[in-house]
């Protein structure tokens, strides 16, 4: 089952259950999904691939919301946009620790060639591809400065 399936069942079960912050995230979420099928150019199928994208993209959205917020004293639309990440977070693959993220990322460095900081476009490019969704984009460019740095 792909995610937008699975998205579409739980929406379901989070009416019958009246889980009202379940399900308003999830309907989002297909919409979100929609969209992206629907788009120009879409061939009216969504790869799970292109959904984690998206996916991850709605859970940086709330946390930037929810710090937008919690700097302004609105705690209570603060833990609104942070319970919506929570139920997003269980359709993304395990995030990679930060060992597990320098691992890898050594691992791409060596790949690549990269010396010098002057190599991290090098390195962001590869990185950011083949680690996305497994961690967030300013947790890798932060690691590939301080590894290359």
């Amino acid at each position: 089952m792909n995610l937008f399936e699975e998205v579409s069942k739980d929406i379901v079960e989070a009416m019958k259950a009246k889980d009202k912050i379940r399900l308003e995230a999830l309907r989002g979420v297909k919409k979100e999904f929609l969209e992206a099928k629907t788009a120009k150019g879409a061939d009216g199928d969504l790869d799970n691939d292109t959904a984690i994208k998206i996916l991850t993209k709605m859970v940086k959205q709330r946390r930037d919301s929810a710090d937008i917020y919690t700097s302004q004293d609105r705690a209570d639309l603060a833990e609104k946009e942070l319970s919506e990440v929570a139920v997003l977070e269980q359709y993304l693959p395990k995030q990679l620790t930060v060992e597990e993220l320098e691992a890898k990322l050594k691992e791409i460095i060596a790949e690549v060639g990269a010396s010098s900081p002057a190599d991290m476009g090098k390195v962001m490019g590869v990185a950011t591809k083949s680690l996305a969704g497994l961690a967030p984009g300013k947790a890798i460019s932060e690691t590939v400065k301080k590894l290359l740095g």
